[in-house]
């Protein structure tokens, strides 16, 4: 294949650093993991083989932002590729599901949790997957900054398809996590291509602030210097994002807020204008810039300090990309350290939860335990992510066993008269099809399948009748839709110590914990150092500058070390019933840890619809510790 060919096909003139080497690799039937920049062309190193490729190139993309832009994109180039994601109609998805089955799709884009739909999955078997393809890749290591359990279970689904090779793409990997997931692949050293952190370009600097109102007077002389141009501007809460856009509005700077809280129209709407270049500037949460292709930002600026050194890196390199000077900006400030670290905490699961969980598999009276995870989440008052870790590590100890994922139920519509349906088959064929129609309950619209019944009559096993439906669907005979996703599990371990294995789970909970707090702190020892800034970031990823920048803040001279943290309230002055009365009265377990989140804002499931109520956050900014120890005192008054 010629290589040149395909790069004017993509409009480059040649490769950037690393692209060859990763190009070569895939090429020439191997695998690897690309650890680039951001921004510094990881995509290409997946686009251009897959057209030298036979079959399919499946791509794991945790955004769907990104996989739209990167659709785009191959489409303008004439390269045939898609995405499959919520936003698309039933006849889009199943256009594009036959497209792939038939080999006319070279690329195609996926979430990691569409892996857990049991049709997507039976239609996986039916395409020829030349390359699996994992953006984001440090999400698969326990020892990353954004690890997700879904992605631990990606070797699984590799080998389960047998897709001969493998595509790691990250920005964030220090040594440790690059070893960590080359190793879940059985992928050695070799097929690691590093390019080095470093982007002269980016100008970084750290303004310290010792309160609030001098934050904000740091951000408008951040705002006024050069270079100008579109900006972001991260802060930690939805409502600091919205303060600061209304600031900067007010200042002179037309500004907007991004954020999970808003609906998603008023999203797509502020991402559109911003990448058009009719909004110069969004104040944003973290859920702003993931996926954002826009070359020419010139600003990014933290007015919150960033959860980690990896978080950090991710942000700041969505300036830039154009290669024309930015500058990235962080105010460095301990206020708010404990809303940050109050985030963490919130991920912990209690001892309790934890007990009540083992107890549950140690007292299930069957082999194969069903799990329907939301309803799990709040009756053990555990967020998701926690408890899929959680499942997960009861995985890794061999004492429970995925055996598959199915929809709790499924209905139907008929695009076709059920006749023609039936008639459109003959023998064995025929009475299947009229069992699956003759056992599906029919609504006022939608008609529903008893698959244990059907499965009973015809003597065909679940997937034999999923298969049919969704070939009804590919054909346009059917629409589909599935229920409530339900996890089986095999319980290998029934006689387990329930006290000692909580103990240990705990633990690794903890120790978890401490490592991300310590990530916090890691962003501030960064900003307050006398030390050149992207030489200390190419450090701790594992790629040491040979000399200092000269462009930093740090080069420059103009260090200054960060102020102390604000003093803590004194929180004996306070009154729980006072400050959260309504709250706790209707409690009918007094939990200090829960009361403690409440107080603190963190989420939890058993608050999801207390937002609103007096005390909500009211201590948000105070350390949990000291909230929870200050809410068992109160309690404890009686």
């Amino acid at each position: 294949m010629d290589k040149s060919e395909l790069l004017n096909r993509f409009g480059f003139s040649g490769f950037r650093q690393g692209q060859e080497r990763v190009v070569d690799r895939i090429l020439g039937g191997e695998s690897a993991l690309a650890v680039f920049p951001t921004g510094a062309g990881k995509s290409l190193c997946y686009q251009l083989p897959a057209l030298g490729l036979n079959g399919l190139t499946l791509v794991i993309s945790p955004l769907i932002a990104l996989m739209k832009d990167q659709e785009d994109f191959l489409k303008g180039k004439g390269i045939p590729a898609a995405r499959l994601d919520s936003t698309l109609t039933k006849e889009e998805s199943r256009r594009i599901i036959g497209e792939a089955i038939s080999g006319t799709l070279k690329i195609l884009m996926v979430s990691v949790e569409r892996l857990r739909n049991e049709i997507f999955r039976e239609q996986l078997k039916r395409m020829t997957l030349s390359l699996l393809v994992v953006d984001e890749a440090h999400c698969i290591s326990e020892w990353g900054h954004n690890f997700r359990p879904d992605y631990l279970k990606i070797p699984e689904y590799k080998a389960y398809y047998k897709i001969p090779q493998v595509l790691l793409l990250t920005a964030t990997a220090t040594p440790q996590v690059a070893q960590d997931i080359c190793g879940k692949f059985g992928m050695g050293e070799e097929s690691c291509v590093r390019t080095g952190f470093y982007r002269p370009n980016l100008h970084l600097q750290v303004m310290p602030a010792a309160s609030f109102g001098e934050k904000r007077g740091k951000l408008l002389e951040a705002m006024c210097q050069e270079p100008s141009g579109p900006s972001i501007i991260y802060t930690t809460l939805q409502k600091g994002a919205e303060a600061a856009a209304t600031f900067l509005s007010e200042n002179g700077f037309p500004c907007e807020a991004y954020h999970a809280g808003l609906d998603p129209e008023t999203r797509a709407s502020i991402q559109d204008r911003f990448m058009a270049g009719t909004l110069p500037s969004v104040a944003a949460t973290i859920a702003f810039g993931m996926g954002i292709d826009k070359s020419n930002i010139r600003k990014v600026i933290h007015f919150d300090p960033p959860k980690s050194i990896e978080g950090y890196s991710q942000e700041i390199g969505r300036a830039g990309r154009d290669g024309a000077e930015s500058a990235c900006t962080l105010i460095g400030s301990r206020e708010g350290l404990h809303t940050l670290e109050n985030f963490v905490y919130g991920d912990t699961p209690s001892r309790e939860s934890i007990h009540a969980l083992l107890s549950e598999i140690a007292s299930h009276p069957e082999r194969h335990w069903e799990v329907r995870q939301f309803e799990l989440s709040k009756h053990l008052d555990m967020r998701p992510l926690p408890l899929k870790t959680l499942l997960v590590y009861l995985e890794l100890f061999g004492v429970i066993k995925p055996l598959r994922v199915f929809f709790e139920n499924y209905a139907f519509k008929y695009e076709r008269p059920k006749e023609a349906i039936v008639g459109a088959f003959q023998g064995e064929r025929r009475a299947f099809v009229e069992a699956i129609v003759l056992g599906s309950a029919d609504k006022k619209v939608w008609s529903y399948p008893d698959m244990q019944a059907i499965g009973e009559k015809t003597g065909s096993p679940r997937e034999r009748i999923l298969t049919a439906l969704s070939w009804f669907e590919e054909q346009g005979m059917i629409t589909l839709k599935q229920g409530r996703a339900v996890d089986v599990f095999e319980i290998l371990q029934q006689e387990i110590d329930v006290p000692a294995l909580t103990e240990h789970l705990y633990d690794l909970f903890s120790r978890k914990e401490v490592t991300e707090v310590a990530r916090i702190h890691q962003i501030i020892d960064l900003a307050d150092q006398n030390t050149c800034l992207p030489q200390a970031l190419s450090t701790y990823f594992g790629e040491p500058l040979s000399a200092p920048c000269g462009f930093c803040s740090v080069c420059k001279g103009v260090y200054r070390p960060l102020p102390p943290a604000p003093s803590v309230q004194d929180l004996s002055s306070l009154r729980l019933m006072d400050l959260a009365g309504p709250f706790v009265s209707k409690l009918t377990d007094k939990n200090p840890r829960l009361i403690a989140k409440f107080l603190c804002g963190i989420p939890s499931p058993s608050l999801a619809r207390t937002r609103k109520e007096k005390g909500f956050a009211a201590l948000e900014t105070e350390p949990f510790h000291d909230v929870v120890a200050w809410c068992e005192r109160e309690l404890g008054k009686g």
